[in-house]
C-alpha cells in the first residue's frame, strides 16, 4: 500500500471517528488533517504546513464580508425588525387558509434575506410566530417544520454569506454578485413551493383564516417596513450596478442597520457592545470553520482526490444527468453530519471540475451545491437548524421529525428541478450579464 493511499484511509477513518465521538466539527478537520499529513513526513512538516494552509486559507478580501454580514443579521435581529416584517406579511397573506403559515414563510424569506442567516431568521421569526399559531390552532410541531425549513430560504436569497464562502472555494469561477443574483429565483421557488404545501394541509386540516387587511393597513406596514426592506436594495442593488464590492457592501449594511435600528429605538447606545460580542463569538467559529477547512482541501488537492473521483465519474457513469443525481445523492449525505461552511470547503473543489467538465455553470452548482447543503442543516443528527428551530418551538427534535419529512420531500424536488433546469439560476445573472 502506498504512502497517498495510506495518508487517505488515514484522513477519512480519523475524520469519520472523531465525528462519532461527537468531537466539534472544526476540530475534527484539523485533527484529521494533521493526522494525514503527518504520513507525508518525509515530504513536508506537518504542523508547520497546517499552520501555514489554516492562515492563507482566510487570506482572503472577499472574505471580510462575512463577519460584517453577521454584524449586520445580529443587529436586525436585536433590533426589532423582524416584527415589522410579519406584521407587513400578516397583512399580505395573513386572510388566505392557513394564513399564519404564510406569515411564518414569508417573514423568514424577508428576514433571512436581509440578515443572510437561516438562523438567525428561524430564531427570530420562530420565536414570535410559533405562540401566535398556536393560538390558532396550529400544532407547534407543525410550526417549527414550517419555521425550520423556511429560514433555508435566506441561504440562497442575497446576501448570502455561503454563497460568498462558495464564490471563494470556487477559485474565482463564480463571482458573488452572479450568485447574489442567481440564488433570488431558487429561494422564491422553494418559499412558494413550502407555501403550497400549506395550503394542501390547511384546506384538509380546516385552518382558520384570518382577517383580509385593508389597503390603508397594508400600506400602513409597509411603511413600517420599508426602510427594512431597502437594505435589500442599496445592498445587492449596489453590488450588481458595480457602485461597491460584496465587503464594502457588508459595512454599508452593518451602518444602515445600526442607525436605523437606533432610530427605531429598538437598540441603545448601551446594548451596542453585547451585540458586538454575541456577533465577534459567531464570528470566531465561523472563521475557525474556513481555516481548518481550506486546509483538508488543500490536503486534498496534494493528494490528487479531486482528479480521481473526477476520473471516476466521467468513465464510469458517462450519463451527466446520472452524475448530476449522484453529485447531489452524495451531497444530501454530506448535510446529514457536515456544517455547511466546511462542506462547501470541502467539496467544492471535488465536484467542480466534475459538473464544469459537463457543461453546468459554477453559478449554477453553487445555487445547487448551498440548496442541498440548506437541507442537510434540517435533518439529524447535526441538523443546526432543526436544533435551532425545534428549541425556539420549546419541543423535542423527535416531536418534529414526523411533520417536517413532507417539508424535506418539498426541498428535495426543488432541489432536483433546480440540477436539471439551469435556467432557474442563470436567467438573472445573464440578464444583468455577470
Amino acid at each position: 500500500m502506498s504512502i497517498e493511499v495510506l495518508s487517505i484511509i488515514v484522513l477519512f477513518v480519523s475524520f469519520i471517528g472523531l465525528l462519532l465521538l461527537k468531537v466539534p466539527v472544526a476540530y475534527s478537520i484539523g485533527i484529521a488533517t494533521t493526522l494525514s499529513l503527518s504520513m507525508n513526513i518525509d515530504r513536508m512538516p506537518a504542523i508547520t504546513t497546517i499552520a501555514q494552509r489554516m492562515t492563507t486559507g482566510i487570506d482572503s478580501f472577499a472574505l471580510l464580508a462575512i463577519p460584517f454580514f453577521i454584524l449586520a443579521g445580529e443587529i436586525m435581529k436585536q433590533g426589532g425588525i423582524a416584527n415589522r416584517l410579519i406584521n407587513f406579511a400578516k397583512s399580505l397573506v395573513a386572510s388566505l387558509p392557513g394564513g399564519l403559515a404564510y406569515v411564518n414563510v414569508l417573514a423568514s424569506m424577508l428576514f433571512g434575506a436581509i440578515s443572510g442567516s437561516a438562523l438567525a431568521a428561524a430564531s427570530a421569526i420562530g420565536s414570535i410566530m410559533t405562540d401566535r399559531m398556536e393560538k390558532e390552532g396550529y400544532p407547534r410541531s407543525f410550526s417549527a417544520s414550517v419555521n425550520i425549513t423556511s429560514s433555508t430560504t435566506g441561504l440562497l436569497i442575497p446576501p448570502s454569506n455561503i454563497l460568498i464562502i462558495y464564490a471563494l472555494a470556487s477559485g474565482g469561477a463564480a463571482s458573488v454578485a452572479a450568485l447574489f443574483v442567481a440564488g433570488y429565483l431558487p429561494g422564491i421557488l422553494l418559499g412558494f413551493t413550502i407555501m403550497g404545501y400549506i395550503a394542501f394541509v390547511a384546506i384538509s386540516r380546516g385552518y382558520v383564516k384570518g382577517e383580509r387587511a385593508s389597503l390603508t393597513e397594508i400600506w400602513t406596514y409597509f411603511r413600517k417596513a420599508f426602510f427594512s426592506l431597502l437594505l435589500l436594495v442599496i445592498v445587492v442593488g449596489g453590488i450588481v450596478a458595480g457602485i461597491f464590492t460584496a465587503t464594502e457592501a457588508s459595512v454599508i449594511a452593518v451602518l444602515y442597520a445600526t442607525v436605523l435600528s437606533l432610530i427605531y429605538g429598538d437598540i441603545h447606545m448601551g446594548d451596542l457592545p453585547q451585540v458586538l460580542l454575541s456577533s465577534a463569538k459567531t464570528t470566531a467559529v465561523v472563521m475557525f470553520l474556513i481555516c481548518t477547512s481550506m486546509a483538508m482541501s488543500w490536503l486534498f488537492s496534494f493528494e490528487g482526490i479531486p482528479a480521481m473521483i473526477s476520473t471516476f465519474l466521467l468513465e464510469q457513469l458517462n450519463n451527466k444527468f446520472v452524475i448530476f443525481l449522484v453529485i447531489n445523492i452524495i451531497l444530501l449525505i454530506i448535510g446529514t453530519f457536515m456544517d455547511m461552511t466546511p462542506a462547501v470547503l470541502i467539496f467544492t473543489p471535488i465536484f467542480l471540475p466534475v459538473v464544469t467538465a459537463l457543461g453546468m455553470d459554477p453559478v449554477h452548482f453553487g445555487i445547487v451545491i448551498v440548496l442541498n447543503l440548506c437541507i442537510g442543516i434540517c435533518t439529524p443528527p447535526v441538523g443546526t437548524l432543526l436544533f435551532v428551530g425545534s428549541g425556539v418551538a420549546k419541543i423535542s427534535v423527535t416531536q418534529v421529525i414526523k411533520p417536517l419529512l413532507p417539508f424535506l420531500a418539498i426541498m428535495i424536488i426543488v432541489l432536483m428541478i433546480i440540477s436539471y433546469i439551469p435556467e432557474i439560476s442563470m436567467f438573472l445573472p445573464k440578464l444583468f450579464n455577470l
